[in-house]
């Protein structure tokens, strides 16, 4: 392990160590700072700090006080810091509801997030069937063709998805993939409306799967849940009788360890 350290130390950038150095000077102690501060206390040049500065707040990591001119962290440190949160709480919060839902159905069962046009598996609990899905668990998929990236984006206003998709080929993977724009926005208006996504091989032939949408305490759908399995086991009878309403009642128990308040129709 320390050898494996020793070899990645070689990549370090030194720029990016710096400015790393500069976030890292401000504490609970240390609100605001100023160029001279920084400089003695970095051991660095106050021109190589003034760059250093002005990168950083350019991309909203720093904030200057104009009446002080000292500088502070910016609000994207926050917004960064509570992505990271919310994830963690997000994984959390969802892994017994996909323990349970995997017991009721003997299906491999997920949790993903969109990230731009591409969906993101962040957590996953495996069937015991020999024949499954091979684990996603961390992978970057195509939103529009999977079942957890359309149940999210399904929830997007319509100059979101096109501002999305207007520089951003649909790629047939496979002949059920919906490589048209406005095809694809019917079916997302669809997906919203029912309240879960099918992705009926249009990601992978051979590969059925539903979701549900998640949503948090402030009613925004924040994430995916699913069930993932070969065609032979996901007739279609079986995923509106059985799979669909597990998905969606199993969206409806993380959103509810989210915050989120359900109507009492929500699970009928």
């Amino acid at each position: 392990m320390e050898h494996r350290r020793k070899e990645k130390s070689e990549y370090v950038v030194q720029a990016v160590d710096r400015a790393l150095d500069i976030l890292e000077v401000f504490n609970y102690n240390e609100e605001e700072l100023g160029v001279t501060e920084l400089s003695h206390k970095l051991n660095l040049h106050k021109n190589n700090v003034f760059r250093l500065l002005a990168t950083l707040e350019t991309r909203g990591y720093i904030e200057q006080d104009q009446k002080t001119g000292n500088y502070r962290l910016g609000i994207k440190i926050f917004e960064v810091a509570n992505v990271f949160l919310h994830h963690l709480g997000l994984r959390r919060q969802a892994r017994p509801i996909l323990e349970e839902l995997v017991g009721k159905c003997n299906e491999t069962a997920y949790l993903a997030v969109t990230e731009g046009t591409d969906v993101v598996y962040v957590l996953m609990h495996e069937t015991n069937h020999t024949v499954r899905v091979i684990p996603r668990l961390g992978h970057r998929l195509p939103a529009y063709c999977t079942a957890s990236g359309k149940v999210q984006l399904a929830f997007e206003s319509q100059d979101r998805l096109f501002q999305l998709f207007k520089d951003r080929p649909l790629r047939k993977l496979t002949p059920n993939t919906l490589t048209d724009l406005d095809r694809l926005l019917g079916h997302l208006g669809e997906v919203a409306h029912q309240g879960y996504a099918v992705d009926n091989e249009e990601l992978e032939e051979g590969v059925c799967c539903v979701a549900a949408p998640v949503r948090d305490y402030s009613h925004k759908v924040v994430a995916g849940v699913g069930l993932s399995g070969p065609v032979s086991r996901f007739s279609p009878e079986r995923i509106q009788n059985d799979l669909v309403p597990l998905v969606k009642e199993a969206g409806v128990k993380i959103s509810q360890r989210l915050g989120y308040e359900i109507p009492g129709e929500a699970l009928a």
